[in-house]
């Protein structure tokens, strides 16, 4: 960190150019000047470096420098030029030099160091006294300096911009760049004074004072001994800061991270949310078209389309019968007019009808069936098929005309039936039910159906029948066996309670047929209905139910009234326990007369329709 001087034996300061006679003042110097003293390096604004940290600052950041000296002092001729070779005394014109790291400006009469070099006042003013330093002599330190009326004291504020005074020999040793003009010089004298921080140019020493305190304050501000600057914290990041500005700059940059975050955050779930409003509404639509899908299906199973009714399915079957070749035009329109007028009178055209099956059956017991012990039969009645016009969905009103025959053959209903001597056709029972619901019966079961039946394919079920024999003043009952009787998921209550119904009043014949005086039961599952006209008790003490189903075409029935029937023929009319295995059966029993106030109070009672359940 020292030299030793060519002009002399005496060691120079690196640092601060302080010539000293021995090494152990050298290290005294720099012990007391410059290692218990904040260290400054005088060629750049670093400070507040230790004495190792400065030395290395200064080899290695301005080894450039240092050998510029080093030429100088082996040329010690030059060290004795006067300043006028660097300023132009003709003119007074001021001359400008860069300067590394502070860009400079150097005018008459004025030598400017380093603001670093950490000098005060007092030393710049004892450093200025006449008697040490003459204007044409070279100092012992080879520093010089003018000695006129600029090395006047210094005011505190003309110190601190003054401070960095040097002397001008000292400048051309550090520096080897050629001296160039400034253009804003007059030539009328005036001085210039320009910032040793940036390019801005003043005419006074009080408006460069005031620029530099408020332009560069923060370059004028060195740290103390011992103290070092003050550091921001991020109270987000825990990022350290050197001032209250990046600190603030620092955070408003998290704060807007934060805001764009929270913005996407805000975006993205706006999107997700319409996403799911638009999947929900989505499988609302795909869920609504299905449900009316499936009840557009149940509405044609049930015959609720308003597809036409037993009119229309007729002659549509008729037609196409006859392009099919199956029927001739000639029958075709015969049964035209059969139909016009059965639908005209209410009375059914008996096309499907089958008279006399009940009493072959009992024929048949008399003299054959070895393995049946007994049989016991209801009242006579008429068996009626489908027909063209009501297939798929006539089995409630067909089963309706098989138990009104029965009804109409026993000479305890005969008499109230008065009104209703014939079989009625099925638009006319349609008609008939549609009057029981406007009487008042059964409310729930005629909303379901909006009160009409006339015209559709509406499916009829127990309760229906129940309402209408009720209007008709037929005491009836309606049971429902909603669940198996055993474990194998047969009924054999069902089996037991229609035998009670007919064996208590059959008439003694002496054989093993038992004829009934009461009429035959309507029974209902679930797709289909069908009518019990009889009961059977094996040999082997099962039973089995006899079964006229209207979807039996006529034909078939009509074989069972000839005198060879055999037990093959009866297949389709047994019915054993473990033939019934729906898991709810319901039935219709007709059990004498009403009253009117039996009816009354039976109208009132089906406001709130209740079966009797079994078990």
């Amino acid at each position: 960190m020292f030299s030793r001087s060519v002009t002399s034996n005496m060691l120079v300061c690196d640092i601060c150019t302080q010539e000293v006679l021995s090494e152990d003042d050298m290290k005294s110097h720099l012990l007391l000047t410059h290692m218990e003293q904040d260290n400054y390096c005088p060629f750049c604004t670093i400070a507040g470096l230790a004495y190792d940290e400065l030395h290395h600052h200064i080899q290695s950041a301005h080894a450039d420098t240092l050998e510029a000296w080093s030429s100088d002092e082996e040329h010690p001729e030059e060290m004795n030029k006067p300043p006028t070779s660097f300023f132009s005394s003709s003119n007074n014109t001021v001359t400008e030099k860069s300067y590394p790291g502070n860009h400079m400006k150097l005018y008459p009469n004025e030598i400017r160091l380093p603001l670093n070099i950490g000098l005060d006042n007092n030393k710049i003013q004892s450093s200025l006294k006449a008697e040490d330093v003459t204007s044409n002599a070279p100092s012992s330190s080879g520093l010089t300096c003018k000695a006129d009326a600029s090395c006047s004291p210094l005011t505190t504020n003309e110190s601190a911009l003054r401070s960095t005074i040097f002397d001008q020999e000292l400048l051309n040793q550090c520096h080897s760049q050629s001296i160039v003009s400034t253009p804003n010089a007059t030539s009328s004298g005036d001085t210039v004074l320009g910032c040793p921080f940036c390019l801005d140019v003043k005419s006074s020493i009080e408006e460069i004072e005031f620029h530099v305190r408020t332009e560069h304050e923060d370059l004028l501000d060195s740290p103390s001994k011992g103290n070092t600057s003050q550091e921001y914290e991020c109270p987000i990041c825990s990022m350290l800061c050197a001032n209250e500005h990046l600190l603030q700059e620092h955070v408003n940059l998290h704060l807007e991270e934060s805001y764009c975050d929270e913005a996407k955050i805000s975006n993205d779930l706006i999107l997700a949310r319409q996403l799911q409003a638009e999947e929900y509404k989505r499988q609302r639509a795909d869920e609504s078209k299905k449900e009316m899908e499936e009840f557009r299906k149940l509405q044609r199973q049930f015959g609720l389309d308003n597809s036409g009714g037993y009119r229309q399915q007729s002659m549509q079957n008729l037609e196409k019968a006859v392009a099919r070749g199956r029927v001739q035009p000639m029958e075709f329109h015969r049964h035209k007019v059969q139909m016009m007028e059965s639908l005209a009178t209410g009375v059914d055209d008996g096309r499907t009808r089958t008279s006399g099956v009940v009493e072959a059956l009992h024929h048949y017991y008399n003299i054959a069936a070895p393995e049946v012990c007994r049989v016991w039969l209801c009242s006579p009645l008429d068996h009626y098929s489908n027909s063209a016009g009501d297939r798929g969905w006539g089995c409630g009103f067909r089963n309706f005309q098989m138990l009104l025959s029965s009804i109409l053959m026993s000479d305890s209903y005969r008499h109230c039936l008065q009104e209703c001597g014939h079989i009625p056709c099925i638009p006319k029972i349609q008609s008939l039910i549609e009057d029981a619901w406007k009487e008042g019966f059964d409310p729930q079961g005629a909303s379901h159906f909006s009160g009409k039946l006339q015209g559709t394919k509406a499916w009829i079920g127990a309760s229906e029948i129940y309402c209408l024999l009720t209007s008709l003043k037929i005491k009836c009952r309606i049971l429902d066996f909603h669940k198996p009787s055993s474990t194998s998921g047969t009924h054999p209550l069902l089996f037991e309670w229609v035998l009670n119904y007919y064996a208590p009043d059959a008439s003694e014949t002496g054989g093993k047929v038992w004829c009934s005086s009461k009429p035959a039961i309507y029974l209902q599952h679930q797709g289909h209905s069908r009518t019990i006209v009889g009961i059977e008790e094996r040999k082997n003490k099962s039973y089995c139910l006899l079964i006229f189903d209207p979807g039996c075409p006529s034909e078939a029935m009509q074989r069972l009234t000839k005198c060879n029937i055999d037990s093959a023929a009866l297949k389709h009319l047994r019915k054993y326990v473990g033939s019934l295995k729906h898991k709810q059966y319901q039935i219709v029993a007709a059990d004498g007369v009403l009253l009117p106030e039996e009816k009354a109070a039976r109208l009132q009672m089906s406001k709130v329709f209740r079966a009797e359940r079994i078990p």
